[in-house]
């Protein structure tokens, strides 16, 4: 064996930086490409930001006319006339312009108003968790030293629904001090006594009895209902529970509407998730019976090269190494703008097609959504799938029908008998149309479902019947019936 060198050729297909950097940008929610931005703001000298009185005075250029990707195409620091060359810097520092679907390029409005700072003035305040609430609630509670320590170890020892996570006796005999068995109990005591009701319970039915007032009447009789008929009550199985517990069907009706009033995750009112701030990137308007797309222009900055750094460049005696940084740096930038352009330009494009082919839903509602997949409005629109694909990732759009995720319009359907397709959002609609019109006394099964849906032409199978009702969380027939 030996070591040699050896020359080949061969071809291979390698994504420019150029493209990967687009591809990238692409995929980008808003949020995140506004910080995408500040941070090449501050990486990159020869980026900056249009001047406001300057975009106003150049005016709206119409997209048709000079497409963005070509004028920083144009812009080249390898060519041999520099004077042309330099002319081109001067123009770029104008170029970067909004686009939208109504006149093209336009301009951002300057409101006076500070986007990041009107947005960290809005922020709500942090959370406080269960555990500091519980912990606070403590303070007034008057008790000895080794009940409060128990009460401390038991707060500490609650999951996220508010239930103890551990046996009572594990959770004492972890603790370094003795701690008697009426001590523990007192001290639990005490925790369930704190809001919400039914915090520190141990299962389901001792968080409810919790939570029941004692100084009602029927205090008793709710009491009896959940540690001894609540596994029939959740399995409608009121005739059963009637002759049990000697009460008559409206009675127990009654009752189990109070029972339903109660919570059984009382940890559920803190440590929720937060939901995440959503910002429409496009919006949909209805003009004069048609439905204009265009690209809200609040949070994202105007981009040009700067002004200084490009008569830098135009200096005969500047530095070799200066100049090569400069020439560098310029056409990231340029590339960079680019990829912003081109996103926005892909983003629209996609909308566009979308609203072509939902006009229906637009015009009539939810009812009228149609199928749509990607690979139609790649075709329509004339690129790849997976570039739509990242196009409507984390993308959300303002509709006079509200808020909705790009990715929404697009769904799946089942074939009607007369050959047309229903989308699966209309299906599940009219699913739970027709468990609403069923007689509740006698509620359809998954077959009986099924078979509604036939005669409204949507051939569909019992399986999927369940599982759309289960995704609605539409209980059993058995569950559905009424006495």
């Amino acid at each position: 064996m030996e070591a040699s060198l050896q020359f080949r050729q061969e071809m291979r297909m390698r994504l420019a930086p150029q493209i990967i950097q687009s591809i990238e940008i692409l995929q980008l929610p808003l949020i995140e490409l506004r910080q995408r931005i500040d941070q090449e703001l501050l990486e990159n000298p020869l980026l900056d930001l249009t001047d406001i009185e300057d975009q106003a005075d150049a005016g709206e250029t119409s997209p048709e006319e000079e497409p963005a990707e070509e004028r920083v195409a144009d812009v080249t620091v390898e060519s041999s006339n520099e004077s042309e060359q330099y002319e081109r810097l001067d123009d770029l520092t104008t170029y970067y312009h909004d686009f939208s679907g109504g006149g093209g390029y336009r301009a951002r409005s300057l409101d006076g108003i500070d986007a990041k700072q009107d947005a960290f003035e809005n922020s709500p305040a942090p959370d406080i968790s269960l555990e500091e609430h519980l912990r606070g609630q403590l303070t007034y509670v008057e008790m000895g030293d080794t009940v409060r320590q128990v009460c401390d170890n038991i707060i500490a020892n609650l999951d996220s629904r508010g239930y103890l996570a551990h046996p009572l006796e594990e959770i004492v005999g972890s603790m370094e001090i003795e701690v008697g068995p009426n001590q523990a109990e007192e001290a639990l005591r005490i925790v369930q006594a704190l809001e919400p009701p039914g915090v520190g319970a141990r299962e389901v039915k001792e968080c409810l009895v919790l939570q029941l007032d004692r100084r009602e009447e029927d205090y008793e009789f709710l009491r009896a209902l959940i540690t001894e008929h609540f596994d029939d009550i959740l399995k409608n199985r009121y005739p059963k529970v009637v002759k049990e517990a000697g009460c008559t069907l409206d009675q127990l009706k009654a009752a189990v509407e109070k029972i339903a009033g109660l919570n059984p995750i009382p940890g559920s009112l803190f440590d929720t998730p937060r939901v995440p701030h959503v910002l429409p990137e496009l919006r949909i308007e209805e003009v004069d019976g048609e439905y204009v797309v265009s690209l809200e222009n609040t949070w994202l900055p105007s981009l040009a090269i700067s002004n200084y750094y490009a008569r830098r460049l135009q200096q005969k005696d500047l530095d070799p190494k200066t100049r090569d940084y400069l020439q560098k740096k310029l056409q990231s930038a340029q590339g960079f703008i680019s990829a912003v352009q081109q996103r926005r330009a892909t983003l629209y494009r996609v909308t566009d097609e979308i609203v072509r082919a939902q006009k229906e839903y637009f015009d009539k509602g939810r009812m009228h959504l149609k199928p749509l997949k990607m690979q139609e409005v790649a075709d329509r629109v004339g690129v790849h799938v997976s570039t739509v694909s990242r196009a409507i990732a984390d993308k959300y759009v303002q509709t006079p029908r509200g808020v909705s995720s790009l990715k929404y319009f697009f769904v799946g359907g089942l074939a009607k008998e007369d050959g047309d397709m229903e989308s699966w959002e209309v299906v599940r609609q009219k699913l739970l149309e027709v468990v609403e019109k069923e007689d509740k006394r006698k509620p359809l099964n998954d077959e009986e479902i099924a078979g509604e849906l036939r005669k409204q032409g949507i051939d569909i199978a019992r399986r999927t019947v369940s599982k759309y009702r289960k995704n609605l969380k539409i209980p059993s027939s058995r569950q559905r019936r009424e006495y």
